[in-house]
């Protein structure tokens, strides 16, 4: 077998490959032996029809298609590896030549990793936010634990801010009530902003058994997008009591006897919870910096098919999971269908420049993954996923999704590699210490990266790591 390959661009080669028809004699062999399993002709017994009988009956070409079918994945495979490729997607073959007993001749286009050159990095300079944790800061943090042993008493009085109200709703679209346009028994906090716009004015100053009306953009359901008028019945009021801040408090919310020591862990676990957001920060900032250092270009169709992914999953796994259309989403965010494709697209093409920037990273560090360092990171993405570890576990071995997790693992010690290089301080001018930086659970802070999966990694096994992760993230931080 003879190839030769022609760079049609940077991230996109032709193959042309001659394959001497003697080595298509194994594919040629399995055709006929295929074929003889599948038909059957008088006189002969089935699997025992002789070659010289098959081209007669059904032609020399239909076994030839089914040879030439069978043996092309080998032949371009060989191809790509003679050739020292690193190709992305299915490729587009073309038989350019097929002479019974002679000659195959094959293209073969496919898009390729493009080569990227790493310059030197150690000169980056980040600048990111400092560790600061006020009085104030403590006070909401302790303040929300309070609301959290806030209880409830009904009340015999008209309904005011920060109330909880039990109601009934009703709404109609050009006077005539929506099918799914009746809610009963449902509870709403007064303030909270969580129902339709206008319901705070209208329940404010009702009592039990007090009725209203008001005009609303109905948010979801069948009439989404409409005007609707909408009809609240107060079946019940109810007042939120909260303890007093002392130390019977601290007992009954925290392991500590007072208030000063839930206030000291308090600001503990404030300045824990700032230092991982620093790190983030600064692994996020140095990311920045390093795909500004280097030229990338990206396969159009790799790109295309990321967009498509990402949407995909969007409209129907996210949004979905919370009831929302891409439409009301686009409302809610208050942005166009283009600027929505137009960020898409930006946010495709630097989850594909990371990905292809680390990848090169890996290789020129030459980065391996111990076994350890896998599991650690199988525990903590099955953690994000809410599955159990050997659930997870199971389905990334039935998903052949085990290079993934080592590719994200790999990248994610490339960036710490460039991170370590790189001076980060904050904005008060001091320099700034990732070394072993530990989170507020304990675990030591590890570099990540917002990767793109491209068609050697479906972008669905990560319906977006970066999203699953930045919701970690905040989940830690909000704890």
């Amino acid at each position: 077998m003879k190839s030769a390959v022609e760079n049609l661009n940077p991230t996109r080669v032709r193959l042309t490959v001659e394959v001497p028809f003697e080595e298509l004699k194994p594919s040629l062999d399995a055709a006929y032996k295929k074929i003889n399993q599948q038909v059957t002709v008088p006189g002969f017994r089935k699997g025992k029809i002789p070659a010289r009988i098959i081209d007669q009956r059904f032609g020399r070409g239909a076994v030839l298609e089914e040879a030439v079918n069978e043996a092309l994945p080998k032949f371009y495979t060989d191809a790509v590896n003679e050739g020292e490729l690193n190709p992305l997607g299915q490729p587009e073959v073309d038989i350019t030549e097929l002479k019974d007993n002679e000659l195959l001749t094959f293209t073969a286009e496919v898009d390729i990793r493009p080569a990227i050159e790493i310059p030197d990095y150690s000169g980056i300079e980040v600048t990111v936010d400092a560790v600061e944790v006020s009085d104030e800061d403590i006070d909401k943090s302790v303040e929300q634990l309070r609301e959290r042993f806030a209880t409830t008493s009904p009340v015999e009085r008209a309904a005011a801010e920060g109330d909880i109200v039990v109601i009934d709703l009703e709404a109609k679209v050009d006077g005539e009530v929506l099918e799914d346009g009746v809610a009963t028994g449902v509870t709403y906090t007064i303030g909270s902003g969580e129902l339709l716009d206008g319901i705070d004015e209208a329940v404010t100053g009702l009592e039990a058994g007090g009725e209203a009306t008001f005009t609303s953009e109905l948010k979801g359901g069948s009439a989404q997008g409409k005007e609707a008028e909408v009809s609240v019945k107060v079946s019940e009021v109810k007042a939120r009591e909260l303890p007093e801040l002392d130390d019977d408090f601290a007992q009954l919310a925290s392991e500590f006897d007072t208030l000063e020591e839930l206030r000291a862990d308090s600001r503990k676990r404030l300045e824990r919870s700032k230092k991982f957001e620093q790190a983030t920060q600064a692994q996020e900032k140095v990311l920045d910096a390093l795909l500004e250092l280097v030229e990338v270009p990206i396969p159009e169709k790799l790109l295309q098919d990321e967009i498509n992914t990402r949407k995909h999953n969007l409209e129907h796994h996210q949004l979905g999971q919370m009831g929302l259309n891409l439409e009301s989403y686009l409302q809610m965010q208050d942005k166009t269908a283009e600027e929505f494709d137009a960020e898409l697209k930006e946010q495709a093409e630097k989850g594909i420049r990371t990905q292809f920037v680390l990848d090169e990273l890996v290789n020129k560090e030459q980065l391996s993954v111990g076994q350890e360092e896998l599991t650690e990171h199988l525990m903590r993405r099955a953690q994000s996923s809410g599955m159990s570890p050997d659930q997870f576990a199971q389905a990334v071995v039935e998903g052949g999704q085990v290079p993934m997790l080592v590719g994200e693992v790999a990248r994610g010690k490339a960036l710490a590699v460039v991170v370590e290089a790189a001076k980060v301080v904050d904005d008060k001018g001091e320099t700034v210490d990732l070394d072993d930086e530990e989170d507020e659970t304990g675990e030591t802070v590890e570099a990540t990266s917002e990767t793109s999966e491209t068609a050697e990694e479906p972008a669905a096994a990560e319906a977006a790591e970066a999203p699953a992760e930045s919701e970690e993230k905040q989940d830690k931080a909000e704890s």
